[in-house]
């Protein structure tokens, strides 16, 4: 399997698991709380395989990126969080270094 699909499954997988976070009310549900285990260990997992072939600066930026725009992007849209114009700036940033990474790996 491509090291980008790896990638891909686990920024998906990560960010299950910080939507599970949020719905485990500090770990006291059962049942977010395990999708936040299975999600954070299949995300690092996936990480671990997409390492094989992408660089670690180039693969973390994006794993980083990706998942904190998606949270963030989630956080307004599913729990009414405040849509700042500061955030939505820094959503774009982010957004931006992640095609300037991703520029850079495949370029």
């Amino acid at each position: 399997m491509s090291a980008w699909i790896y990638l891909a499954f686990a920024i998906t997988s990560e960010v299950v698991g910080t939507v599970a976070l949020r719905q485990s009310e500090g770990f006291s549900k059962l049942g977010p709380a395990l999708i936040v285990v299975v999600g954070y260990v299949l995300s690092f997992w996936m990480l671990a395989l997409a390492l094989r072939k992408l660089d670690l600066g180039i693969a973390y930026a994006i794993w980083a990126g990706v998942g904190t725009a998606a949270i963030a992007t989630i956080g307004v849209v599913a729990f009414d969080e405040p849509a700042t114009a500061l955030k939505l700036a820094s959503i774009l940033l982010i957004i931006a270094g992640i095609c300037g990474a991703i520029g850079r790996a495949i370029g």
